[in-house]
């Protein structure tokens, strides 16, 4: 890629904070127009065929631009040589991160470590070995900077190679206690948020969170997990990313090892010891050997561009998630109109995108 100027760099953000823009929209007006800055000029008058459109406030993004640079923190921009490149292979990556760090940790093996916050003191010594010997071994483990499994990951591999991703701002530390950690992550290892600064980690930004960790890595561990915790999120999003999934057995008398045990009987590759994991994730090709969730392959496009008038797609859709691809053969239309009609209902808040490129209109 090119250099940005700053003007397309502080476009690209304004555009990605307008309402309605998520990732896949927000790659596909940068394909149909070029760049960020002629998107926003035009926006407007596309998003008018299908409702009401306003782009985000040019001085809000300019104190976002200004805290960022106030927490030592600096803009990762999805098509910049440094952006990991197995998380860009995510449908849903991402455009814009921020980082504090070193961002050539993300170009290394990455293994996720992810797992109960209310972890047994077993679990967490089995997780400080985990990653402590995943790091000697030359891979940097990926976490969430939570307490429990996260914490013990992270703290284990600290001198080796760690990456943390946080639902807050890059500049708001969650929880409290773990402050001086997520300092240590961004001084010796690398710390990813896709919030903007200020932003407080409330619960729905830490699925969004566990996509990147699962996007990061060619494999998830799970090492001690409830039926219905956020580690299970991020497993079943690294399976949907074409990833390996492991999962540490444990007792069925201990209710924080059901979810691991879940995993493994869905098709997670069971691993007792960092070797196992190493193991895998050395012959790891893109063809995972556990068969938890299987990826669903996104739909090609090819390269053509979005079309100038949108397919009538709007009385296909209902609020059951369906795959695009679908769409697209139930339509008769092509891929490109199929796109225009699907952006269109996004920016007017009538769409909402699912995991493996499925869509439904709006609750």
């Amino acid at each position: 890629m090119t250099a940005l100027s700053q003007e397309e760099a502080f476009a690209r953000i304004r555009l990605l904070r307008s309402p309605n823009v998520g990732p896949v929209s927000y790659r596909q007006l940068l394909r149909r127009f070029g760049t960020a800055q002629a998107a926003l000029v035009a926006l407007p008058d596309l998003a008018g065929r299908s409702g009401a459109y306003r782009v985000a406030d040019e001085g809000r993004v300019a104190n976002e631009v200004a805290a960022v640079r106030g927490a030592g923190a600096r803009y990762l921009f999805h098509d910049a040589a440094e952006y990991p490149a197995l998380l860009a292979e995510l449908d849903s990556a991402p455009p814009i991160l921020t980082c504090r760090g070193d961002t050539t940790l993300a170009a290394k093996p990455c293994v996720a470590i992810v797992g109960a916050r209310n972890a047994s003191a077993a679990a967490v010594k089995l997780a400080r070995q985990f990653a402590g010997d995943l790091a000697d071994a030359g891979f940097v483990v990926v976490s969430g900077l939570a307490r429990g499994i996260d914490g013990a990951a992270h703290q284990a591999s600290l001198n080796g190679g760690t990456i943390g991703v946080i639902a807050s701002g890059i500049d708001i530390a969650y929880p409290p206690e773990h402050a001086d950690l997520q300092e240590q992550v961004a001084s010796q290892g690398l710390l990813l948020a896709e919030q903007p600064p200020g932003t407080e980690p409330l619960a729905r930004h830490f699925p969004s969170r566990n996509r990147i960790i699962a996007g990061l890595a060619a494999g998830t561990v799970v090492v001690e997990a409830a039926p219905k915790s956020g580690s299970l999120i991020t497993a079943r999003l690294a399976g949907e990313a074409g990833r390996e999934v492991m999962a540490v057995p444990g007792s069925p008398l201990d209710a924080r090892a059901q979810g691991c045990n879940q995993l493994i009987r869905d098709g997670a590759i069971l691993v007792q010891s960092a070797d196992d994991v190493i193991e895998l994730i050395s012959a790891f090709s893109g063809a995972p050997r556990s068969t938890f969730r299987e990826s669903v392959a996104s739909f090609d496009y090819g390269s053509d561009e979005l079309a100038d008038t949108p397919a009538d797609v709007a009385g296909l859709l209902t609020v059951a998630p369906i795959g695009v691809d679908e769409l697209i053969r139930q339509s008769g239309e092509s891929a490109a109109a199929v796109q225009l009609a699907l952006l269109e209902l996004e920016l007017s808040g009538r769409l909402v995108r699912h995991a493996a490129g499925r869509v439904s209109l709006t609750l």
